[in-house]
């Protein structure tokens, strides 16, 4: 495969008319179009160029503002304030991070980090956060939360109870989660206590306006009401677009990317600013940025190596085996974030790449403390690792080692000669050495980046995603419900009823349709969440007329969804 003419596509998807209907958030990104053929190194230069688009300057056709806009950086200065004033008199005050999934993900990370770093200064503690779910979902899928306004409500009363004053930061990557939409509307009824910011990776005109359950509004009608007022200094949205995704809809990687960025340099100057006693400045600001566009920078300089690891866990994913993260220090604790986003983004088995931290849940500060009374995918430690996965390991599973130069080398070595003893395809990702401990900071972005890179690379490689769409998704929410639709209607040309008709007739497990109404959605998005395979399902079907059955026996022979597609579209022809 050729690589990407950069010039010819990275700015293709700003046209007006390039994919129209979709939010930029769902758009295909063009450098990514062909990366279901791309080889391990390809495959990091297409990530590398899709990423690159976050620190993009200017919006080529000016339909967008971006992360280097005058008004982002402004409205992110503005945050930055309303944190110092916080850390200065902590009283009564609170700062709460929220979101579903990746960015409720993000959202604990970041809270519990800067609470570290309060605690260590001996300062008080003034960050938590929310995420759909509970703390189960830092783990394991828990996106039907997502679609529930109320839940998310009801979580922020709880964090809030007795606060006199709260910045809230609702995170939505496609300004589309209701989970969030109850909270910044709960906010914006009390503006006397809250102060609410939005941050997303959408126009605020592309913001969702399905309604939502128990709702007379829509994330958009929020959207309108934030914007009146943050027109009074009541209410923030920071909402640079930042480009599709490399592979379409998958905001866990750049719109991930992008949030951690944002907000951190949000937190970092405050931090700063507060511990100086100087004010936060248009140019505190612009160094914060600046600081991770040199991050990416040296992160992709490592491509080849990126690439070597890709193809070995590819390799694993390909013939049924696993591969495992084992990692220290926060940097451990994204991979556990990582290897977590599988699942629902490529449609995994959560086998395929598992995630463990030293320590386990004494590492985490999660508010609900150690969830191991809940199964063994919540089985996080490395004594887990060693005692319910090591023993099953052979030459064909890929384990990854995540560590710093501040970690306890001999820990690692000992983990490492276990790991070798069984076989293992064995890699390292390695942060600093002696006297690099002022990049600490900048080593969690380097390390999501290069994790994204290798699970998103080896389940291209096993044969996951058709073009750039992950076809195979776990249609367990209203959002990827329909996503699911508008994906059969790209790749088979039949009408929006049609291909809803055969992805409930896949959730189903059924021919004919009698009695189940097209427009419950919550209903089929619990079935869907119990079931495998129904996107392909109901393409195969589509695309040549044949059976549910029959196009489950068309799978059950050629599992790649890639492959499976284009026979029958050979066939077809």
């Amino acid at each position: 495969m050729a690589a990407p003419n950069r010039n010819a596509l990275t700015h293709a998807w700003e046209s007006s008319d390039y994919e129209p209907s979709l939010p930029v958030s769902e758009k295909s990104n063009p450098l990514s179009r062909d990366m279901d053929r791309a080889s391990a190194n390809q495959i990091v230069r297409i990530l590398q160029a899709c990423d690159e688009q976050i620190f993009r300057k200017e919006d080529a056709c000016g339909h967008y503002q971006t992360l280097l806009s005058e008004v982002v950086l402004k409205s992110v200065m503005e945050v930055a304030v309303r944190v110092e004033r916080i850390l200065k008199d902590p009283r009564d005050s609170l700062v709460v991070l929220s979101g579903c999934g990746t960015s409720g993900r993000l959202a604990y990370l970041i809270a519990t980090s800067f609470n570290r770093a309060l605690k260590e200064s001996n300062q008080q503690e003034v960050y938590t956060y929310t995420i759909a779910g509970g703390d189960r979902a830092l783990f394991t899928s828990q996106e039907a939360p997502e679609d529930d306004p109320t839940a998310g409500t009801l979580s922020l009363k709880e964090v809030c109870e007795g606060k006199k004053q709260v910045l809230y930061i609702g995170i939505s990557c496609g300004l589309s989660a209701p989970f969030v939409a109850g909270q910044l509307d709960f906010c914006l009824q009390h503006l006397d206590i809250f102060t609410p910011v939005l941050v997303g990776f959408n126009p605020a005109n592309q913001a969702r306006a399905d309604p939502m359950q128990g709702c007379a509004f829509t994330f958009r009608d929020v959207v309108r009401r934030m914007r009146v007022a943050a027109s009074a200094h009541e209410a923030f949205v920071i909402n640079p677009v930042v480009g599709p995704e490399a592979v379409s809809g998958s905001s866990r990687m750049k719109g991930g990317s992008a949030t951690k960025i944002l907000l951190e340099v949000v937190m970092r100057a405050a931090h700063h600013a507060a511990s100086a006693r100087r004010p936060v400045t248009p140019q505190a600001i612009r160094e914060h940025v600046d600081a991770y566009s040199k991050c990416l920078d040296t992160t992709y300089s490592q491509a080849e190596f990126i690439a070597d690891i890709m193809k070995s866990a590819g390799e694993s994913l390909q013939c049924g085996r696993r591969v495992c993260y084992l990692g220290w220090g926060s940097p451990g604790v994204l991979g556990l974030i990582d290897a977590s986003e599988c699942v629902p983004t490529f449609g995994a088995d959560h086998n395929d790449i598992r995630g463990f931290v030293s320590g386990g849940y004494g590492a985490l500060s999660n508010r609900e403390g150690p969830l191991t009374p809940l199964g063994s995918n919540y089985c996080i430690s490395h004594e887990d690792f060693a005692e319910t996965i090591l023993p099953s390991l052979n030459d064909r599973d890929t384990v990854i080692l995540i560590y710093t130069c501040l970690d306890d080398q001999s820990e690692v070595s000992k983990m490492a000669t276990k790991v070798r003893e069984k076989g293992c395809k064995l890699h390292s990702i390695v942060h600093g050495h002696e006297g690099q401990a002022a990049m600490e900071e900048q080593w969690e972005l380097t390390t999501k980046l290069t994790l994204n890179a290798i699970s998103t690379g080896a389940h291209v490689l096993k044969g996951k995603i058709y073009q750039n769409y992950m076809i195979d998704l776990q249609v367990t929410n209203s959002k990827l419900y329909h996503r699911a639709t508008r994906l059969l209607q790209k790749f088979s040309g039949l009408p929006e009823s049609q291909c809803q008709e055969a992805l409930l007739k896949a959730v189903y497990e059924v021919e004919e349709l009698s009695g189940v109404a097209l427009w419950d959605v919550r209903s089929h998005t619990k079935l869907a969440a119990k079931r495998t395979k129904v996107v392909p399902l109901a393409l195969v079907s589509l695309l040549t007329g044949c059976s549910m059955a029959e196009a489950q026996s068309r799978l059950d022979r050629q599992p790649v969804v890639r492959d499976a597609v284009a026979a029958c579209l050979a066939q077809k022809k």
